[in-house]
């Protein structure tokens, strides 16, 4: 499925990328996207995913997390080889991702970032996350996550 028009998508046809996109009515007073993409698509919260961009020693880094955990900064300074982290300012993290904040996706940024996906992804045969605008995921295999924003996986949620 080639998808809905946004760098995300048009990365994963590019690739060849087995994928689905599913799309959901995002209700513009939600400021907790990642749990309304759960509770509207119906999914366990454990699969879908939420990005958030921090910054790791002064260097823009996305972490890739359940909805139903919080990024943990220490872990995600740690698994990106820096001493300390932060979350990045909104506008910062849509300027390096061309997302708006709630549909920023973990693939396609205008600039290259790490990545770092928490380990917990592993256990599933497919998990969801932003397709790179509100309302719309995409659902595909964690191991394509991986190698198509070379990730690295590492614990990085506190549940």
């Amino acid at each position: 499925m080639a998808g809905k028009g946004t760098p995300a998508t048009a990365l994963l046809a590019k690739h060849k990328v087995p994928h689905q996109v599913h799309e959901y009515a995002h209700d513009q007073r939600s400021a907790s996207y990642g749990a309304e993409a759960s509770e509207l698509l119906g999914l366990p919260a454990e699969r879908v995913f939420k990005t958030l961009v921090a910054e790791v020693d002064g260097a823009l880094t996305v972490g890739v997390v359940p909805v139903a955990g919080q990024l943990d900064l220490k872990a995600l300074a740690a698994a990106a080889g820096g001493k300390k982290a932060r979350m990045a300012e909104v506008a910062a993290a849509e300027r390096a991702t061309g997302y708006v904040a709630g549909g920023i996706s973990p693939l396609g940024h205008r600039k290259r970032l790490p990545v770092v996906l928490d380990s917990s992804a592993a256990a599933h045969e497919t998990i969801f996350c932003s397709a790179g605008r509100r309302g719309l995921e995409i659902e595909l295999a964690p191991a394509d996550l991986t190698r198509l924003a070379n990730a690295t996986m590492a614990p990085i949620a506190t549940p």
